[in-house]
């Protein structure tokens, strides 16, 4: 389906985010990091939204164009083509797609690395060491874990001090506050980033900094955004997670010598 863009009146595609014509934003345009990423700054939010371990760890690198062994790869090269890549345990590059359409070539390395994310939980270690049973401390046992999970739950709500989720106006600056990270908005690229400054604010002064209005894009249509704990974002993957450490990704057992 085709609209006009307000600003220079062409017709282009409802599925384009800015006018190819003039560059200005579509009404109504919405990034769908939500759910499966469609470009390369998407698949970078996905990538960090779901925890995984730095680049130099997975060996999956995302805009660029490593040329180091055992590699793979996603970037837009001097003539304009997405090049989605492979090197081998030898160095030798196998070229997966090259070409205009970014979003099949997003998907090309976002199926792979979803892929090896699921090889990476099925080959951790399984925990051998056999305890001995005991049949009669059963139900003592689980008692006991009932009692501490209880204590360490009211303990945890006594001394959580954490400011409320939502948009935050600190400094000059919005933030937004989802579970225990702070994100701030970037006027110029109308989008939000991890922040890495110290916010002080707690449940205590929130409401001296909490603001109802905010400006430019909605924190929740961006990939950050913790589906988690909302049930109408049901296109979050949180099976690809990482719930581990870096430690526990060993990319030494990824088959590097096919092409693919």
């Amino acid at each position: 389906m085709q609209v006009k863009c307000n600003y220079c009146g062409a017709l282009i595609d409802d599925s384009c985010e800015t006018c190819p014509k003039c560059g200005a934003p579509l009404s109504g345009a919405h990034r769908t990091a939500k759910g499966q990423p469609k470009t390369i700054e998407e698949l970078k939010d996905w990538y960090t939204a779901h925890h995984l371990p730095p680049e130099e760890i997975t060996r999956f690198f995302i805009g660029k164009d490593i040329r180091e062994p055992k590699a793979f790869g996603i970037y837009r090269d001097g003539n304009g083509d997405f090049v989605v890549y492979k090197n081998k345990s030898t160095g030798e590059r196998a070229i997966r797609y090259q070409g205009s359409d970014e979003q099949y070539a997003v998907n090309e390395l976002y199926q792979r690395l979803k892929a090896e994310i699921a090889d990476q939980k099925g080959n951790r270690p399984a925990n051998t060491t056999q305890q001995p049973p005991a049949k009669k401390k059963k139900k003592k046992g689980c008692l006991i874990a009932i009692i501490i999970f209880v204590a360490l739950s009211i303990l945890a709500a006594i001394f959580d001090n954490s400011a409320p989720n939502g948009y935050y106006n600190y400094k000059g600056t919005q933030y937004y506050h989802q579970n225990s990270s702070w994100y701030y908005y970037d006027r110029e690229k109308d989008d939000w980033f991890p922040s890495t400054e110290e916010i002080d604010i707690d449940d205590k002064n929130a409401k001296d900094y909490q603001i109802i209005n905010h400006e430019g894009k909605d924190f929740e249509s961006t990939s950050w955004y913790d589906s988690g704990n909302h049930s109408d974002d049901s296109g979050w993957d949180s099976d690809s997670d990482w719930d581990s450490g870096s430690d526990s990704w060993d990319s030494g057992g990824t088959d590097w010598d096919s092409d693919w």
